[in-house]
């Protein structure tokens, strides 16, 4: 095996994560550690009257988290008690995931677009003995459950009030006694369990500990100084219920430095606008639609000749950055006229002040990588699982190798196995699944966390990933075939949102394609359809002509076993509310494959 270890920076992790809470207020009471866009007092009191945003400062959010332990230690919450919390992306989340492990409660996270049978299954199986809610739709979902969980005592709406009144029963409660909660939880109690989203079966319940999560934070921030700092400034808009986001929660509160949360993805532009973070953090597909939109708006201008220069031009710089002689005097003319001409608008839709973009959740496409860079946004992109805290790998400012994933974090070693798969150790690694002894085991091998992802690790430390185990398609030849180049390739028409090949057993590979939902109505006007759905249009000879040129390209740029022979458009995108996609963007395929059988095997009826 090919290993590659890197020396802990923070190893002397001995509390719990809320710990840092009361050492902020100490140390820096007003530093802003929050803010809050339009707060509703309802939900939990905004310390500033009427419309607009709020901060908190690391004052105000130790006495907020300090009133909401008070109230779970007065309705009986014990340490290792289970509390699951479904909710969009807002302050009251964290607030109340810190409350919890101020009391040595542990948190489990529910998507809030979860259904009433995964909220179901996750309850039941944690033994959860609580639950907050966002919503009214939440909570009358939640009733419909609790005849099926017996150890479900308590319910709270965040929407509700509940909270408030929460902590209003909190005061009765001695602050001795939270004080006395915090100060026993140590880094080998559990802190929550994520329960992966998963692209087959029923969700696993990761454990992670208080340690497993501080080690990765206190690592990763430790060499990424330029990022995570008091200066520093985020708006979250990824759901807290994902490991990644969730790091970066923990990451902010650990340097005082400014989160935003966001609940409302669609208005996140806005928010990157208004509030002006020094970074953000998305998966890929947030950032394959922000240069679509940008295309298509330099398109809708009469400008998208001025679009394709300055992305060669990104490309082209970007790479040369990785060069020993670096940029040449043209390209750095050219690169400079436009940044004056384009770039600037890009970064001016995120703010204006970013510069760092942290990427996870899966591979970036190296070309947009580059475009990124070119246009001045570094874009560190990094690697992990839930059941690694989540963090493993990351590229920083200055280590950075695209089309990598980076180095390993301080205290993390990486192996490549002899079938290529990733292989992972280090106090980062959880230490089992919830109520599943046999999949922990079937997870481990001699010690090392089998990641179930494809890769390779260079000489100089860098991994790459190069696909999903499960995922290798293996043809009725033989053929062992990785998908996801072909499928990267396609997905980057603007014209297209998703692509999945299919040729398990099959004596060729096909794709299902469908149509971005924002560039469909543009194509469709240019084309005289004005009211014309993908349906009615998906075996149109345009349409088919228009996403075979996408076809064509990706076909060019992989090896002739990895080329696909026929592809179908599907009537609608895939939807995580339909339960195509995780709620990461990720492709459920044993989904898409059973639903969309019959276009399948239309694609083979001449074979």
């Amino acid at each position: 095996m090919r290993e590659m270890a890197v020396a802990p920076v923070v190893t002397d992790v001995e509390r719990g994560l809320a710990e840092v809470v009361w050492h902020n207020a100490e140390r820096d009471p007003d530093q802003t550690q929050f803010v809050r866009p339009d707060p509703d007092p309802r939900s939990w009191p905004a310390r500033r009257s009427g419309r607009g945003a709020t901060t908190v400062s690391c004052r105000q959010f130790r006495d907020d988290v300090q009133a909401v332990a008070r109230g779970l230690v007065a309705t009986g919450v014990q340490p290792g008690d289970r509390v699951a919390l479904m909710s969009r992306t807002r302050y009251e989340w964290t607030l109340v995931d810190y409350a919890l492990w101020s009391v040595g409660a542990v948190t489990v996270p529910v998507y809030d677009t979860s259904s009433a049978d995964q909220l179901a299954w996750i309850l039941s199986d944690s033994g959860a003995v609580a639950c907050v809610v966002e919503t009214a739709g939440h909570a009358a979902m939640l009733d419909g459950l609790r005849d099926s969980l017996p150890a479900l005592a308590h319910a709270w709406q965040i929407d509700a009030g509940d909270l408030i009144r929460l902590a209003g029963a909190g005061r009765a409660v001695d602050v001795g006694q939270v004080e006395a909660r915090r100060r026993r939880v140590s880094a080998g109690d559990i802190a929550t369990i994520v329960y992966t989203s998963g692209t087959t079966g029923r969700p696993k319940g990761c454990v992670l500990t208080h340690g497993n999560i501080a080690l990765d934070v206190g690592n990763a921030t430790a060499i990424l100084p330029e990022v995570f700092h008091p200066a520093a400034s985020t708006v979250l808009f990824l759901p807290l219920a994902h490991a990644f986001a969730r790091m970066i929660q923990v990451g902010v509160v650990r340097t005082r430095a400014t989160m935003v949360h966001s609940a409302d993805i669609g208005g996140v532009l806005d928010q990157l606008r208004r509030y002006r973070p020094t970074f953000v953090l998305a998966v890929p597909r947030v950032f394959e639609k922000i240069y679509d939109r940008a295309r298509r708006k330099a398109a809708d201008e009469h400008r998208g000749w001025l679009f394709a220069v300055a992305d060669r031009v990104a490309v082209r710089y970007s790479r040369a950055l990785d060069t020993r002689g670096g940029p040449g005097t043209v390209l750095r003319l050219a690169h400079l006229v436009c940044d004056v001409l384009a770039y600037r608008k890009l970064r001016a839709a995120l703010g204006g002040r970013c510069r760092v973009a942290i990427v996870g959740g899966a591979p970036l496409a190296q070309r947009l990588a580059h475009f990124l860079r070119g246009a001045g946004l570094t874009v560190l992109e990094g690697y992990g699982l839930t059941e690694t805290s989540p963090a493993l790998t990351a590229n920083t400012p200055a280590a950075m190798r695209i089309g990598t994933v980076g180095r390993p974090l301080p205290g993390v070693e990486i192996a490549i196995a002899e079938d290529g798969e990733i292989l992972a150790r280090g106090g980062v690694v959880f230490p089992g699944y919830w109520n599943n002894a046999e999949a922990t085991r079937e997870t481990f091998t001699d010690g090392w966390l089998r990641t179930g992802d494809l890769g390779a690790l260079d000489e100089d430390g860098y991994v790459r990933v190069t696909g999903r185990k499960k995922d290798i398609i293996v043809t009725a030849s033989g053929k062992n075939i990785a998908p996801a180049p072909f499928e990267d390739q396609v997905r980057a028409d603007p014209l297209v949102s998703q692509c999945v090949v299919i040729g398990d057993g099959r004596p060729y590979l096909v794709a299902l394609v469908t149509i971005d939902p924002q560039a469909w109505p543009g194509w469709r006007a240019a084309h005289g359809r004005a009211d014309a759905s993908v349906s009615d249009l998906r075996d149109s000879p345009a349409l088919r002509e228009a996403v075979q040129h996408a076809v064509d390209r990706a076909n060019r740029a992989v090896s002739r076993a990895e080329q696909i022979k026929k592809f179908r458009i599907l009537p609608r995108d895939l939807t995580e509310a339909d339960g195509e996609l995780t709620p990461t963007l990720k492709v459920r395929r044993a989904v898409v494959q059973e639903r969309y059988a019959a276009d399948i095997d239309a694609l083979y009826r001449d074979h």
